[in-house]
């Protein structure tokens, strides 16, 4: 319930300009709209339960939910269509959320990051298992081992390829 009454508070917030935005994105894709919305829903649970501290703010949590939530938005549209349009949606509607709800430089580019090391997580899984078969735990586990190794972002001309990234508190 709570994660429903925040959801509702968010767009409340939003300007007419910005819902009209989301909606031009979110109409012509129903299906995958109410995926993402699922997906979105269990990130941020998910999250919540392992990076209680970080998950809500800019720190490690915030760096696996972001890349959680993009493998598990690819991973409900795989299962309805392909992953190429899967891809192509994720893409869209994450870089939107960075769009409607602006944060400051820095963070927009962790964010940016983390969604793009999600994405490209899942097509490096894709080869080897049928998009049909994918499961949560392919990536909970996965995502949490690579927070292992994971950067802090400090400057807006870091580039660390390849690894999640996170600001320090």
């Amino acid at each position: 319930m709570r994660t429903f009454k925040i959801f509702f508070n968010t767009i409340r917030s939003m300007s007419l300009k910005k819902i009209m935005r989301l909606l031009s994105l979110l109409l012509p894709h129903p299906l995958f709209a109410l995926l993402s919305f699922h997906a979105t829903v269990q990130a941020f649970a998910i999250a919540q339960k392992k990076f209680p501290k970080t998950a809500s703010n800019n720190g490690i949590g915030n760096a696996f939910r972001h890349a959680l939530w993009c493998c598990f938005i690819m991973m409900y549209c795989c299962k309805v269509s392909s992953p190429e349009k899967a891809l192509d949606f994720c893409k869209r509607i994450t870089d939107m959320h960075e769009e409607l709800f602006p944060n400051q430089p820095l963070e927009t580019k962790m964010d940016l990051h983390n969604n793009k090391i999600g994405m490209d997580y899942f097509m490096e899984l894709l080869p080897g298992i049928h998009r049909q078969f994918f499961e949560k735990s392919f990536f909970i586990d996965s995502l949490a081992q690579k927070m292992d190794d994971a950067k802090v972002l400090k400057n807006l001309d870091d580039d660390f390829e390849g690894y999640l990234v996170y600001l320090e508190e």
